[in-house]
């Protein structure tokens, strides 16, 4: 018995601390910082770029090679020792270290790393632009749960009040005052109240799905969001956030520019370092190198054959050319054991060890007009950024006057929607009292019941609009977003 008591006092501060822990805006912000997909892949393509900026840098440094093989020639081949044919196997080994660096490439190694390092940058800007998207959607996403949860507590009064209304009536049909037909309508009314309240309910489950997903939290974690006061909400007045204002400060406060800006820098020079492809290039080249040869075979013994063969040589004696002859001998050839092979390794490495050192120029003359081709690419793609950047400026200042515009909308819609609502409020009470009075019927007390339900529902939804029409403007001011 003792057991179970604890277990459900456990499942009770269980479900009390569950309960407690709701998100605010800021949680939902600083969560979706950390694991929103699209900022992890924006970061990742940063450092992507970081990646090819240090690797360009490092191009002015001098490139060293290591290289070596081992293998076998057969048939006939070049002794690698003493260029000369041969036709027996040989066992063949050879090192070599070779350095290039460059002198001078017409500042092609300057503006490519340039380039990288404005791409750099803007992928970092980039990163910060897609954070500023994110908080901008999350909070609008929260905004909007907020208003869900706001229209389910309306849904929730209207319920109440029509199963009020149907208790009374239903007590007044008891005592014949009214018909039967009365209670049937209100019965009606309270399922509509009722299903209207259930599919409220279904969108704030709808809208917290959409704010679980943008910032990535998963789907069927406990989730519940605090629910400030609509009319505790900081907002500036729209005096403070005229939209030329407001577009100055986003310029400088907010990363979408910067982004567009450091892109048109790195396609300047990257058309710059296309362009040097036309001029010649020079470097310096240095280089070290040995090799080891020695065939399978040995000589094990030799027979003079008593005659010679002419040679192409002469020699002088006295005034006098003499044919230099050489003679003729019978070789008898074996296989060398292992260590034969091997043997007088480290004499020939150090006797065919060698050096170079020098500059090489390479001047382009003609390459199927790839280069011409490269270099147009380039700089069409700058002027493509060019007009990319300066239709963006003109956008996102249309977006600031559009934000302007809409808040003045929705201030002015905010403004109807409470004379609204306080005029279906006053009718639903006079017509409540006429009612009970049994001066209107059944019908007209639900048509106006249903008028200050609309009404109340459209003055919630005036005013999260009007509210978050202000909150974009302040994070375009460079403000952020606060409830």
């Amino acid at each position: 018995m003792m057991r179970c008591i604890l277990l459900l006092i456990s499942i009770n501060l269980c479900s009390l601390t569950f309960a407690q822990d709701k998100w605010d805006l800021q949680r939902c912000v600083d969560h979706a910082l950390q694991n929103n997909i699209s900022i992890r892949q924006a970061d990742i393509q940063a450092r992507l770029a970081a990646m090819q900026y240090k690797q360009n840098t490092l191009q002015a440094y001098p490139a060293v090679d290591f290289s070596s093989n081992i293998g076998v020639n057969f048939g006939r081949s070049i002794d690698p020792t003493t260029n000369q044919f041969t036709t027996s196997q040989t066992l063949f080994n050879s090192f070599s270290i070779q350095a290039n660096v460059p002198i001078y490439q017409f500042n092609k190694i300057k503006n490519t790393v340039q380039a990288s390092q404005f791409n750099a940058q803007a992928a970092l800007a980039e990163v910060d632009k897609t954070k500023s998207d994110v908080v901008l959607n999350v909070a609008g996403a929260y905004l909007q749960a907020l208003l869900s949860q706001e229209q389910v507590k309306i849904a929730d009064i209207q319920v109440q009040q029509t199963k009020e209304q149907l208790s009374v009536t239903r007590k007044k049909v008891a005592a014949g005052v009214l018909p039967e037909l009365n209670a049937v309508q209100l019965d009606a009314q309270l399922a509509s109240d009722s299903a209207s309240y259930i599919n409220a309910k279904m969108t704030v489950d709808q809208n917290l799905l959409q704010l679980k997903a943008i910032i990535n939290l998963d789907a069927g974690y406990i989730f519940e969001i605090t629910t400030p006061s609509v009319e505790s909400i900081p907002t500036e007045s729209l005096a403070d956030l005229e939209p030329e204002s407001v577009y100055a400060l986003a310029i400088k406060n907010l990363p979408h520019e910067m982004v567009n800006e450091l892109k048109v820098k790195s396609a300047e020079k990257s058309f710059w370092a296309a362009k040097t492809a036309f001029y010649p290039s020079i470097q310096a080249f240095a280089g070290l190198g040995t090799n080891f040869a020695n065939p399978f075979q040995k000589i094990t013994s030799s027979n003079f054959l008593g005659t010679y063969q002419n040679t192409p040589f002469v020699t002088n004696v006295m005034g006098t050319n003499y044919p230099v002859l050489s003679p003729q001998f019978d070789f008898k050839h074996g296989t060398k054991s292992f260590g034969e092979i091997w043997k007088g390794y480290g004499d020939q490495i150090e006797q065919n060890f060698r050096q170079n050192v020098g500059i090489s120029i390479t001047v382009p003359i003609f390459n199927n007009g790839t280069t011409k081709i490269q270099y147009e690419q380039a700089r069409l793609n700058y002027q493509t950024l060019v007009l990319q950047k300066e239709q963006a400026e003109q956008k996102f200042k249309q977006d600031i006057y559009l934000a302007y515009t809409q808040a003045i909308g929705s201030f002015q819609k905010f403004i109807a929607s409470q004379k609204s609502a306080i005029a279906a409020q006053k009718a639903y009470l006079y017509a409540s009292k006429r009612y009970d009075l049994g001066l209107i019927s059944t019908i007209d007390l639900i048509t106006t019941q249903g008028n200050l339900f609309k009404a109340s529902i459209q003055l919630v939804s005036a005013q999260y609009d009007y509210i978050f029409r202000l909150k974009i403007l302040e994070f375009y001011k460079g403000q952020g977003i606060k409830l």
